[in-house]
């Protein structure tokens, strides 16, 4: 039996372990008494931001105010893209540097476009909106740029 495992989750603590696990965790060692995997940290820092982006306000039950507004958005009438897309740069921009402590000068950039699909086995086509999101920032222990990109399919949300 395992009696002290350093797990730090960033969004919930301010001090964080040397440790950097990657996700999701294989609970599976933990119980077979082996150590989880670990990750560099430039993809614990884009594992971080993609549970922010994927995490709705008020899901995360030890932090309410953790994730984005993008679930709120997804289902609301887009009148201007402009400002749906401004809205959802803020209230990620709020989220990043609120929740990723170990980026700054963060950069916060989304596109929206339309993208049709086609099915050839049932004949048909589907248009669908896609949200481009683009991050950058400096990484506060080395100060080396950072990227991190992704591209989420609206309504239903999917990546």
């Amino acid at each position: 039996m395992i009696n002290h495992l350093p797990i730090t989750v960033p969004f919930t603590c301010e001090i964080m372990s040397d440790y950097l696990y990657n996700k999701p965790f294989r609970l599976k060692n933990i119980l077979e008494n082996k150590d989880l995997l670990e990750a560099e940290l430039g993809k614990s820092i884009s594992q971080n931001l993609q549970l922010i982006i994927f995490t709705r306000f008020g899901e995360h039950r030890h932090n309410r105010n953790f994730g984005c507004e993008i679930w709120d958005l997804d289902f609301e009438l887009i009148v201007s893209e402009t400002i749906w897309e401004e809205r959802f740069r803020q209230s990620l921009l709020r989220s990043i540097t609120d929740y990723e402590l170990r980026i700054y000068q963060v950069e916060v950039e989304i596109k929206m476009s339309e993208v049709e699909q086609t099915f050839s086995v049932r004949n048909v086509t589907e248009i669908k909106k896609k949200v481009d999101i683009t991050i950058r920032g400096k990484i506060n222990a080395t100060g080396e740029k950072y990227f991190f990109n992704t591209g989420l399919f609206l309504s239903p949300l999917s990546s």
